[in-house]
């Protein structure tokens, strides 16, 4: 049987190209909160989907479950949901700071909480966050979100050590700036013109996904040329 791979904001944006990238290969589910979209979507690239507000905690153990329910296995947990924020720290909306700690942290830390079981039942597995730069490097008027990003960082390498015991291997993926709907959808408009193709970037991770298990990628850096 194919490896069974879950993606999370696999709605649009890099997600989406992931999961166009590797459905000849794998089987390919893309969670979404919105059912519509992400419906519209999985039926468009070909790939199954399920819906789940990632900072529900009862939503996401249901489509953990579901997965597991239709394919007896997870193989590959990819969390790149994420929300984008910006500007001075006191000139942040309280409302924003909530929901982008919300979706990139906790959301990240509960589809993996959920997900984790069932890797260890099957004494293998992968999971890689998409962190981005921001949660290496820091920068002004990012605090909100580099803070939400560098969490992301901390988790992965204490789950690295924790996970590692059950044969389940964790990366972390830094990728630059792509040219998606990220900020835009955040009400914010970017220059892209130098920022990295998201298709291209998805080829990272089908090479850490098809890297043998063996071999250790606790970090994979990408960055568009200057």
């Amino acid at each position: 049987m194919k490896k069974v791979i879950v993606i999370t904001g696999g709605s649009d944006g890099f997600g989406k190209a992931v999961a166009q990238n590797l459905r000849n290969d794998f089987t390919v589910v893309i969670l979404g909160r919105e059912k519509n979209k992400t419906e519209k979507v999985a039926r468009e690239i070909g790939v199954d989907f399920v819906v789940a507000d990632i900072t529900d905690p009862r939503q996401v153990k249901q489509a953990i479950e579901s997965v597991v329910s239709k394919y007896a296995q997870i193989d590959v947990l990819v969390n790149n949901a994420g929300v984008w924020i910006q500007g001075l720290l006191e000139e942040n909306d309280d409302a924003r700071i909530r929901d982008t700690l919300d979706v990139n942290v906790y959301g990240t830390i509960l589809v993996t909480k959920y997900a984790v079981p069932f890797m260890k039942s099957q004494r293998t597995g992968k999971i890689i966050k998409v962190i981005s730069q921001a949660g290496l490097n820091k920068k002004a008027e990012r605090s909100v979100y580099n803070a939400s990003k560098w969490a992301l960082t901390g988790f992965t390498k204490s789950l690295q050590l924790e996970l590692g015991i059950h044969g389940i291997s964790v990366c972390g993926f830094y990728p630059g700036a792509m040219k998606t709907s990220f900020f835009s959808k955040a009400g914010i408009e970017k220059d892209t013109k130098n920022y990295m193709n998201p298709d291209e970037v998805a080829k990272s991770v089908r090479f850490i996904i098809e890297a043998p298990d063996n071999l250790d990628i606790p970090e994979f850096g990408i960055q568009p040329i200057e």
